[in-house]
């Protein structure tokens, strides 16, 4: 199964320190990546700046345009005024058909501010206990998935132990 992550890191250099982890893990088969997108926000800073990052051209294209879209929506968008309401409108039908709801994107939206950063990810294939054991004391948080409850628990105990 294909699974979208979003993790908030307290510092602006969080995500991609957590970037760096997965892309080794992947290195030694611990997981798949599709895409992964880190969003580090620079205090003082009007919006975050963004580093995409295609691994698997077949299935990220598709995914790499959604993150790009998800992306736009809720850091670029919000500066142009009422015009960014139908485009947000759009964006939320889109992210609903792959599991992520209007509430996980409105969350992301609040909790990533200045001075933090999020590591977007879509993978699959991972081994869950060993990727986990490489995240420990980054202080990453579980912003949302399009898991299911119980495998998002999972997640959020192996990963934020």
């Amino acid at each position: 199964m294909t699974t979208f992550t979003a993790w908030r890191f307290e510092s602006v250099d969080g995500a991609e320190e957590a970037s760096q982890i997965l892309r080794r893990a992947a290195g030694e088969g611990l997981v798949r990546i599709e895409d992964y997108a880190v969003i580090a926000w620079q205090p003082g800073k009007d919006r975050p700046d963004v580093k995409y990052e295609n691994r698997d051209d077949l299935r990220g294209a598709g995914w790499g345009a959604l993150l790009g879209v998800l992306v736009g929506a809720l850091f670029f968008l919000p500066l142009v005024g009422a015009a960014a309401g139908a485009a947000i409108g759009v964006l939320y039908k889109r992210v609903e058909a792959v599991g992520i709801s209007k509430d996980q994107l409105e969350t992301i939206g609040r909790e990533v501010e200045p001075g933090t950063s999020a590591l977007f990810v879509v993978n699959h294939d991972s081994d869950l206990d060993r990727l986990a054991e490489r995240f420990r004391g980054l202080e990453g948080r579980l912003l949302a998935s399009n898991l299911v409850a119980g495998e998002e628990e999972d997640v959020r105990r192996a990963f934020e132990g």
